[in-house]
């Protein structure tokens, strides 16, 4: 098992066809420029993480601008995640601290990167590698409890003309005389971090991941790819 993180923007969807003949859906996904900006060690932190940055912007915060510095890295970048790695502990690879010519860096396996360095997909992923990814899903506003949770509605006789999307009754009555916490009501839809798990890698180049499946958020939308937890 190979240490395997990434972060990127979701590109298009799309059909190819596997060496067999089977057509299945596909989607793109941009991973470059992606950098190492940090890491949190057991010594220092109590627990194993990289920090990774992604994208450029014009106007960064000071913050941000304080840690990329640090990392040496001079392009501003907009997107930053931590990815935990006490699961490829667990499942028997050795993390480490390392250091070569004043620079930090880490050993996950027989993988060494150091702070500032660009994460390569190519030596992160290779083809038919199990992944999860991780994003933001798609917002649909304020919907009734038909769309959002799928009731079927009362039935439309005896005059209950306006009782076909209607959820019904929402609680007893003198006892409790409450809506319980939980209730599956008419709200906000969307727009969850959601995490999809076992999507296999059809293709690995130097700047996009072509995965097998869909993936949360719409075009654009900023996402974690990582090893499955």
């Amino acid at each position: 098992m190979k240490a395997q993180f990434i972060l990127g923007t979701k590109g298009i969807s799309r059909q190819t066809f596997t060496e067999s003949g089977v057509r299945i859906p596909v989607t793109e996904i941009t991973v470059s420029p992606c950098h190492l900006v940090g890491i949190r060690s057991m010594d220092t932190d109590g627990y194993w993480a990289v920090q990774l940055g992604f994208g450029t912007t014009k106007n960064g915060k000071k913050s941000q601008e304080g840690l990329l510095k640090k990392a040496g890295i001079k392009t501003p970048l907009n997107f930053f995640r931590e990815v935990r790695l006490d699961n490829l502990m667990k499942s028997g690879l050795e993390v480490s601290l390392i250091e070569k010519e004043k620079k930090k860096g880490i050993k996950i396996g027989e993988t060494e990167m150091f702070v500032g360095d660009a994460v390569q997909p190519a030596t992160m992923f290779a083809k038919d590698d199990l992944i999860q990814v991780t994003g933001v899903s798609k917002g649909k506003g304020f919907q009734g409890v038909v769309r959002r949770h799928g009731f079927h509605g009362g039935p439309r006789t005896h005059g209950q003309s306006d009782r076909e999307r209607a959820p019904g009754s929402i609680g007893q009555g003198t006892t409790p005389g409450r809506v319980y916490k939980g209730k599956r009501m008419a709200g906000r839809m969307g727009s969850e971090t959601a995490t999809i798990k076992n999507l296999r890698i059809v293709e690995a180049g130097e700047q996009k991941l072509v995965i097998q499946g869909l993936v949360p958020g719409a075009k654009g939308t900023l996402l974690t790819i990582s090893f499955v937890n």
